[in-house]
């Protein structure tokens, strides 16, 4: 299934079980609160923060990139933190352009891009742009994290 079908997919049924469709005053606190978590998380991974990497998402993750099988937190989290700690290479993330934030209740969609460049590996230094779509569940604490995404990786 393509990702653009699949992405229209998703937010019909986000749209269809919300109970209103009309943005709410505190619409624009969760997406300030989300966009301050996805700054964050920029931030802790270039600054090499392997303690703090894996906060941005819920312990019970699904995620699909492109080319990949369909993996989870336990995927991730450690890739994360040995790219922080691989001494060779740097990693580091551009902030994500965010495309847009759609809040439905305790549930938000991002679409966005992220763009990462990886310095120091032997076929020289390696840029990635990866759109996606986020999906994010807002936490007992206030906070919120993302629970599913989908990405892909596109030539810059």
């Amino acid at each position: 299934m393509q990702v653009g079908v699949l992405v229209r997919l998703i937010l019909a049924l986000l749209l269809a079980i919300s109970p209103s469709a009309a943005p709410a005053a505190a619409d624009d606190a969760n997406q300030a609160a989300i966009r301050r978590a996805l700054t964050q998380w920029t931030d802790d991974f270039n600054a090499r923060n392997a303690d703090k990497v894996c906060d941005l998402f819920e312990p019970g993750l699904v995620y699909d990139f492109q080319g990949l099988p369909e993996q989870r937190f336990d995927d991730i989290c450690p890739r994360l933190k040995r790219a922080l700690a691989d001494e060779a290479r740097s990693w580091t993330y551009a902030q994500p352009d965010i495309k847009e934030i759609l809040i439905f209740g305790d549930m938000a969609v991002v679409r966005l891009t992220w763009t990462s460049t990886v310095t120091g590996a032997p076929e020289g230094d390696v840029k990635s742009i990866e759109p996606g779509m986020d999906i994010f569940r807002r936490q007992p604490d206030g906070s919120w994290k993302i629970m599913r995404y989908m990405a892909y990786s596109r030539e810059p």
